[in-house]
């Protein structure tokens, strides 16, 4: 969360935890920089179509394309900024039962518009994230923390709304959690 503040990630790698950053902005497939891996990734909701060409696509894959890429079968912390693809990749994670093999969640959501492939009238934009979250609840995910970013615009489905914020960074724990 946040491109220019890696505090977090070094933190934990720095505590001997293996962290890899998703980033399909950088110019080579995989970085190592210190104990943090960097890869030319996107974290999608889709795995890329085989019907495309791979030189037009971007190199996006579902995170449990990913761990399974990988060879990882779980993940302490998951932190992302997936800038409005969130709701779409946190409807995957639910369906594919991904949620089960997360420790923490620490997700920055994009309220100032409905998200990538999300249509219908306000409510009904309400109503599918609300549902979200509340899987989120049922997958036993607590949320322990909430953070909006005062810089960022007062908007809420495209409106001005004077203690709204367009993104907020929530924290869950997943209270199931055993690592092995």
């Amino acid at each position: 969360l946040g491109v220019d503040d890696r505090s977090m990630d070094n933190f934990l790698a720095q505590s001997g935890c293996e962290v890899h950053c998703f980033d399909p902005s950088l110019e080579q497939p995989h970085l190592q920089k210190a104990e943090i891996w960097f890869h030319r990734i996107s974290v999608d909701w889709r795995d890329p179509s085989p019907a495309i060409l791979p030189k037009r696509q971007a190199n996006n894959k579902k995170l449990a394309t990913i761990l399974d890429d990988f060879g990882h079968r779980e993940v302490d912390v998951l932190k992302a900024d997936m800038e409005s693809a969130e709701w779409k990749i946190l409807e995957n994670l639910v369906l594919e039962g991904v949620l089960d093999s997360v420790g923490q969640l620490l997700l920055e959501l994009h309220l100032h518009w409905a998200g990538f492939e999300v249509a219908g009238d306000d409510p009904s934009v309400v109503r599918y994230w609300f549902s979200l979250l509340k899987e989120l609840e049922r997958a036993s995910f607590r949320l322990f923390h909430v953070h909006n970013n005062p810089k960022k615009p007062h908007l809420f489905l495209h409106k001005n709304i004077l203690n709204a914020s367009s993104a907020y960074t929530l924290s869950w724990v997943n209270t199931r959690w055993k690592p092995s």
